[in-house]
């Protein structure tokens, strides 16, 4: 039963105690299940919600593939989309060997979201949750998350996108978890307006509240996040140069596999050896400046027949793009729509340049991906880019939605070959030198500690030790 589980670290609330604030005492419980009709816990298990289900609770004891009984400060990561879930790619194994013991709850994947592999040897836990706001929805989520933390009594809950963020942290301060961080990806509400915006400011507004940390994936994020009156400075944090989890820049370096799969890549998509080739990785929505990405590739186009404008990603039904644009883009002879990928690296390897017209990022690692594999990129002057991208440096900056600036940059970098390749190396420099996934890891590990250490945990000699 429950209250026979070690206490460790995993929660707040005292080992022996008869009841907590936010849910029935146990001995009512098994006072009062005796006098029930025989159906009726049945039916109450049942009723459950399936994530629920999965785990262990106070009222049932079941087999599950996630042991409670561990002496590890439990680490449970919350995110709301498949996608989310590669931001998270050798972070979770890499805390997993550092003694902590980890899980993963996020949504099983959805019709218009990449098929991302999931982290070997960590414990999942699908739990629905809408993108969107759905109020009857997002409590039924609230409810799973809260009785599945319930549970699992983890030390840190580290929640991650906007959705996840609000359900999530709110979830884990009604379970009291000693360390709760939010990571905040990016601000949401900077494309939207009227009554959409202020509920979105006031939603991450309390999911900072909720957090005892904020981790900022950029300083502009952070910036914008202090302005807008979301967390103070205190509360919030960026690991190093920023990222959430970094580059491992070794995948990107130009091996011969690389270079064959490169050219295997090319012949399937029909594309000619020597016609350059301009990238789009990401999601196929307004928000990422697709619009004005086709406008600015038609004006090239007339000048350069022979470029290509290829697409990775998949269209979506949030923030959909408009109808006529979406028509031509599938339309147009020199547009490829190449749809998700699980290995971008070979759309990397034979990409001339990057471009990424997104009105609003966190940091994106698309820019990270593409510097490391070293070509440069033309972004938007963004949240988030303006983080990675250094105009004339490690790539060129255009005005959010400038058409006319877009169509120039690019023709800059296609036409002048060796600007390309000194922005690229440049890129790839700065990536080796602050966005080292094992430096993100560690900073990151440091803040766990801290606020672990400075909870005063009833067993800190069990807390993994910091790295020197």
């Amino acid at each position: 039963m429950w209250r026979d589980l070690p206490y460790g670290i995993a929660s707040e609330w005292l080992p022996d105690a008869a009841c907590s604030s936010i849910s029935p005492c146990q001995w009512l419980w098994n006072a009062t299940r005796q006098f029930m009709p025989s159906w009726l816990p049945g039916l109450y298990e049942v009723c459950l919600p399936r994530a629920s289900r999965n785990v262990p609770d106070r009222f049932f004891c079941r087999d599950t593939n996630m042991p409670v009984n561990s002496n590890r400060p439990r680490l449970v990561a919350v995110v709301n989309s498949s996608i989310a879930v590669g931001f998270l790619q050798g972070q979770l194994q890499y805390f997993q060997s550092k003694g902590f013991d980890v899980m993963l709850l996020c949504p099983e994947r959805r019709k218009d979201e990449w098929d991302v592999a999931r982290p070997d040897g960590v414990s999942i836990v699908n739990v629905p949750m809408e993108r969107g706001i759905a109020p009857i929805r997002d409590l039924v989520s609230l409810y799973r998350l809260w009785r599945i933390l319930r549970a699992l009594r983890p030390a840190i809950t580290n929640v991650g996108t906007p959705k996840a963020g609000l359900l999530g942290g709110f979830a884990a301060w009604l379970n009291r978890v000693p360390c709760r961080f939010y990571t905040l990806h990016g601000l949401r509400f900077e494309t939207t307006n009227g009554l959409k915006r202020r509920l979105l400011i006031h939603a991450e507004r309390l999911a900072c509240r909720f957090a005892h940390r904020v981790i900022c994936v950029s300083n502009s994020v952070r910036e914008k996040a202090i302005a807008s009156g979301l967390a103070t400075h205190a509360r919030t944090a960026v690991l190093g140069s920023g990222s959430c989890n970094g580059v491992d820049t070794s995948r990107f370096a130009a091996a011969p596999e690389i270079v064959r799969q490169a050219a295997d890549l090319r012949y399937q998509l029909g594309i000619p050896a020597q016609a350059p080739v301009v990238l789009f990785v990401g999601r196929l929505t307004r928000d990422k400046g697709i619009p004005e990405l086709l406008e600015a590739f038609l004006q090239l186009n007339n000048q350069f027949p022979e470029v290509r404008l290829l697409f990775v990603g998949c269209f979506e039904d949030g923030d959909p793009l408009p109808a006529d644009v979406r028509r031509r883009l599938e339309a147009h002879p020199r547009v490829i729509l190449a749809g998700a990928a699980n290995d971008t690296i070979p759309y990397y390897a034979i990409a001339d340049v990057l471009v990424l017209p997104s009105h609003r990022e966190g940091l994106p690692t698309v820019v990270l991906e593409a510097h490391a594999a070293g070509k440069p990129v033309v972004g938007a002057s963004a949240t988030g880019i303006v983080d990675l991208v250094v105009n004339g440096e490690t790539g060129l900056l255009f005005p959010i939605g400038d058409v006319q600036a877009l169509a120039e940059a690019m023709t800059r970098l296609v036409t002048d070959k060796a600007l390309a390749r000194k922005l690229g190396l440049a890129g790839q420099e700065q990536v080796k030198r602050n966005f080292r996934q094992e430096h993100v890891w560690q900073a990151l590990r440091r803040e766990y500690l801290e606020v672990l250490q400075r909870k005063e945990s009833p067993r800190s000699s069990i807390l993994p030790q910091p790295e020197n």
